[in-house]
């Protein structure tokens, strides 16, 4: 039975340090879903040399968190299929008692999955441990994905500054890129230095990397915008489209 209780404790352990990670990763500006996923993928080593594993690596906090995942991961398992073996073992197995402690095992680890899946024990003891980071780490907890509704038709991407490009060599005051409801967070210069928060008065040059904010088809489509007479058409179009979106969502308000 204390084998039992070590294999129950052992997994409860785990879930609780899956939760915490997946709330500090959090912390750190990536979003719910894809800070679960990782944190998941990391503890059991499975899935995490997925593309989105890149947002990990190149953070050092999130690599910090990481692998400590990966060392409780490592040692979690190892004692978790002891605990399974030490539970089975006997000098005289019997038949009865063999199912009768497989019964104790499915049946205990089964309300372990049910409480953990309970979206009210969920809520509440994330909030506990997002209090708890909140109070003992410098980590300051935004989910940004959700307060900048990249979910919900908007996104922030990195667009490439080419040659023959609409933006190239231009001053942000000149592009306007505002009026087709775009925000320029940063620009990223060839020679490796860094703008954030640019003002009009910078230019975007070709081999610049500039981070935007906008909804997604704008932004697709100012990626593709050549510096031509039809790339300026394309920027009057989104004008004129951001225009009604934003007489539409007043009218919303009014309502």
């Amino acid at each position: 039975m204390i084998a039992l209780a070590s294999l129950f404790l052992i997994v409860v352990v785990i879930l609780i340090v899956a939760r915490i990670a997946t709330v500090a990763l959090v912390a750190t500006g990536l979003p719910y879903e894809l800070a679960r996923f990782q944190a998941r993928s990391a503890l059991t080593g499975v899935g995490f040399t997925t593309s989105e594993s890149e947002s990990i690596v190149g953070h050092p906090v999130r690599r910090r968190i990481v692998m400590v995942l990966m060392l409780v991961g490592n040692a979690g398992f190892v004692s978790l299929i002891a605990s399974v073996m030490l539970s089975f073992s006997s000098n005289n197995p019997d038949a009865r008692d063999v199912f009768f402690r497989l019964s104790i095992a499915i049946g205990g680890l089964l309300t372990i999955a049910l409480i953990a899946r309970s979206r009210a024990f969920e809520q509440r003891f994330t909030a506990l441990i997002a209090s708890l980071v909140d109070r003992f780490t410098d980590l300051e907890l935004r989910d940004y994905h959700h307060l900048l509704q990249l979910s919900n038709d908007y996104a922030v991407t990195e667009l490439a500054v080419k040659a023959g490009d609409w933006l190239a060599d231009k001053s942000l005051a000149n592009l306007e890129l505002p009026d087709e409801g775009i925000l320029v967070l940063a620009v990223q210069r060839a020679n490796g230095s860094f703008i954030g928060a640019p003002r009009g008065d910078t230019v975007i040059e070709t081999g610049d990397i500039v981070v935007l904010y906008g909804r997604s088809a704008i932004l697709s489509d100012l990626d593709d915008r050549p510096d031509t007479p039809s790339g300026t058409h394309a920027h009057i179009d989104a004008v004129a489209e951001h225009m009604e979106i934003m007489a539409s969502q007043g009218d919303d308000h009014d309502d």
